[in-house]
């Protein structure tokens, strides 16, 4: 096996983590797969890349090498995208989302007011990965949450803007649960309760979950992680796991929302992106689809309704849609 760039950025993301499992998460692959790549990777390359212990891994000599090379070579590659792409005459709109619900209006909302631009939307399971392929000018901007006091970092060169500054996090159970029928749910009531891991682990969503329930005096029971929105449904309409969810989801049959009594997880969602790649007029026109694809949402639940439209400071601005200026070097 020869290796390529996929195997040099696997040994970086592994490196980064500090741990196959951390790694596996962020690359959105299975650890044992990870484990088995690994070690074809390292039988490629000549030699055992990590010292594997109970802590997690650390590079060896050779993975040091290998590691410093491979860091150079997707810099090199990171650096040829972003000059071609600079280059292109019509460069397309690309867009790293985390699994938020207002994706999936968001493309709906852009395409009438770029009209004629193509526009590419990814999904990734880790904060980290958009903001380091923000960085690397893979992705012009990105659409991201952060969790409670949580702050994730952003690259230089780099601009970011709130779009909502606060939402309260619910509880999604089976309809059958037994506390279904009450309209506020106390999280000490929740003790017991086998939870559905969070798909992203670097928001600050898992330690805000783990450091709420501690207030309410137990340890959560962290079980499935599960990215599938189906299967993820699925499973808690079984009865075999709850879940904490954005308040704006949509109903999924033989579950219910509820919120929380006392909101000890709250959510906020921001939009970053690459000042160079993306004019300011662009930006606003990113900023103003993602907040319509939000309000869209928020009819879902009543109660979320109700708690919104009482909180109007918290609702986003949305200025007239900005015409085009014209400038010598193409509105850049």
């Amino acid at each position: 096996m020869q290796l390529e760039l996929r195997h040099l950025e696997a040994v970086c993301r592994i490196a980064d983590a500090g741990s196959l499992g951390r790694a596996a998460v962020r690359l959105g692959v299975s650890q044992p797969g990870l484990s088995a790549q690994l070690r074809r990777i390292e039988r490629a390359a000549g030699g055992e890349l990590f010292f594997r212990g109970r802590e997690g891994v650390r590079p060896t000599p050779l993975g040091e090498f290998v590691l410093s090379r491979a860091r150079r070579v997707l810099g090199e590659m990171d650096a040829l995208a972003a000059g071609a792409r600079a280059a292109a005459p019509h460069p397309s709109l690309r867009l790293g989302c985390i699994l938020l619900v207002l994706v999936d209006g968001l493309i709906e909302q852009l395409e009438p007011v770029m009209a004629g631009r193509e526009i590419a939307v990814s999904l990734e399971h880790s904060v980290t990965t958009l903001t380091r392929m923000l960085g690397a000018g893979r992705y012009d901007a990105i659409v991201y949450g952060e969790v409670n006091d949580h702050e994730v970092p952003l690259p230089e060169g780099t601009l970011a803007r709130t779009l909502i500054p606060k939402e309260p996090f619910c509880v999604r159970m089976s309809a059958t649960h037994r506390l279904a029928d009450r309209p506020l749910i106390s999280l000490a009531d929740l003790a017991g309760e086998t939870w559905m891991t969070l798909v992203e682990d670097d928001d600050g969503g898992p330690e805000a979950l783990v450091d709420a329930c501690a207030k309410a005096g137990f340890t959560p029971a962290l079980r499935y992680r599960i990215a599938d929105r189906k299967m993820h449904y699925d499973l808690i309409a079984s009865g075999r796991a709850i879940s904490l969810s954005q308040p704006t989801a949509p109903p999924a049959e033989g579950t219910v929302l509820r919120p929380l009594d006392g909101e000890p997880i709250n959510g906020r969602i921001r939009l970053a992106w690459n000042r160079a790649a993306v004019p300011a007029r662009d930006a606003d026109l990113l900023y103003r689809a993602a907040a319509l694809a939000y309000l869209a949402n928020v009819g879902h639940n009543a109660f979320h309704r109700t708690w919104w439209e009482a909180r109007t400071e918290l609702h986003p601005v949305l200025d007239p849609v900005p015409h085009p200026h014209p400038h010598p070097d193409g509105d850049r």
